[in-house]
């Protein structure tokens, strides 16, 4: 059963939610941010421009530190210190060595720096968050749509993507605002993208292939067992 929002729900929600972090007033509402988010959808409240350019640098700075728990840090001892002989601490194997921080070759050419912007094979803008080794090339860049929603309201939950509303993709980073935006969960989306749902016409065609596929595979079969 849902929980009902209250006069005093709604009235914190109208005071507080352009400056406040969304799982933040989800907490206080005993909510989840998913639902806070929604409702002031509904309402039609936005977070300040104030709001969402301290928390967008927040999380470009929260990105490129990522990972940092997993790093070596200074002063701290590998396994191998000391143990002579192996994994390269020859001093002829040291002289042909990469050096911390050392690029060559394609990485070094195609090196660009956090906060760079490239357009994703589907079209979307990404930026680049962080260059943690100890995370996939790809994983280094997120789509500037969902830093912009996770600065409003903090991580996409689980089972839900930030999408477009119809008419409003962009690939130029000014025109990809909050109010462009919308959270769905992955059930609605396959749903939108199901080809009933994007063009009748179209869902006819994919059933004409399917009932055509059918009556092919149903001839191969009678004539090999006809040879048989």
């Amino acid at each position: 059963m849902k929980k009902p929002w209250l006069p005093a729900d709604i009235a914190l929600l109208e005071r507080a939610y352009a400056d406040t972090n969304t799982a933040t007033l989800a907490e206080q509402m005993d909510r989840t941010p998913t639902s806070v988010y929604q409702k002031a959808l509904g309402m039609g409240l936005k977070k300040s421009a104030a709001y969402m350019a301290e928390s967008l640098a927040a999380a470009g700075r929260h990105a490129a530190v990522a990972g940092m728990a997993s790093r070596f840090r200074s002063g701290q001892k590998a396994w191998n210190t000391g143990v002579k002989g192996v994994c390269g601490t020859h001093e002829n194997c040291r002289r042909t060595q990469f050096k911390k921080g050392e690029m060559s070759g394609a990485a070094q050419h195609n090196y660009v720096p956090i906060g760079s912007e490239r357009l994703s094979k589907d079209g979307y803008l990404e930026r680049k968050v962080t260059d943690d080794p100890s995370i996939a090339p790809q994983r280094r860049w997120v789509g500037v749509h969902r830093l912009v929603w996770e600065a409003a309201n903090g991580p996409v939950p689980r089972g839900h993507v930030v999408c477009f509303l119809a008419g409003r993709r962009s690939a130029e980073a000014e025109k990809i605002t909050l109010d462009a935006l919308e959270l769905v969960s992955r059930k609605e989306l396959a749903r939108r993208n199901h080809p009933v749902s994007r063009s009748p016409e179209l869902a006819k065609l994919v059933q004409l292939k399917g009932a055509i596929t059918r009556q092919l595979n149903r001839i191969a079969r009678e004539a090999k067992e006809g040879q048989s």
